[in-house]
């Protein structure tokens, strides 16, 4: 590998540590400031902070499945880390949206199976809401993978335009 891909390569991983910091440093806070008290409002009637646990994968599907479910979906977790890790490192320089959703992708990850090797439960704590419409309480590193999936998801689509045309 050229020296100049690898600095890139080390540039997309240093951004997925930087997710996961963010990530758990929020989560962090929100144990800290919300975990016993009652919700902290942002915007009436759309975006609240409440703390939360997550026992099972997104939404809790599966959840209540103890040590073994939290052990076996870190295990899937760093699979999937490691996987990211090699797409990225396979993943030409000149697709940024592509390196751009891996990324986020891997740093969600990070943080989500670090909360499960540490509690047995991933800490969630943004909830939206918009009437009688509640989206499931989330976390940062929820965000990163929905936003890096988006990212990868829109990269197939405009990449497959541009080899019809």
């Amino acid at each position: 590998m050229r020296r100049h891909n690898l600095f890139w390569k080390l540039i997309y991983l240093c951004t997925a540590g930087a997710v996961f910091l963010i990530d758990q440093a929020t989560k962090s806070l929100a144990a800290a400031k919300l975990r016993g008290n009652e919700d902290v409002t942002v915007i009436g009637g759309l975006l609240n902070f409440s703390y939360a646990t997550n026992t099972g994968v997104a939404f809790s599907i599966g959840a209540g499945n103890g040590d073994l479910g939290a052990w076996g979906l870190s295990a899937i977790g760093i699979l999937a880390g490691a996987l990211v890790v090699f797409f990225i490192w396979r993943t030409p320089r000149i697709d940024d949206r592509m390196l751009g959703g891996l990324t986020l992708i891997l740093g969600g990850i990070a943080g989500n199976v670090t909360d499960r090797i540490r509690f047995g439960f991933v800490i969630d704590f943004i909830d939206v809401q918009f009437g009688n419409w509640h989206y499931p309480t989330f976390n940062i590193a929820d965000m990163a993978i929905c936003i890096g999936a988006g990212l990868i998801i829109l990269d197939t689509f405009l990449s497959k335009k541009s080899q019809v045309e």
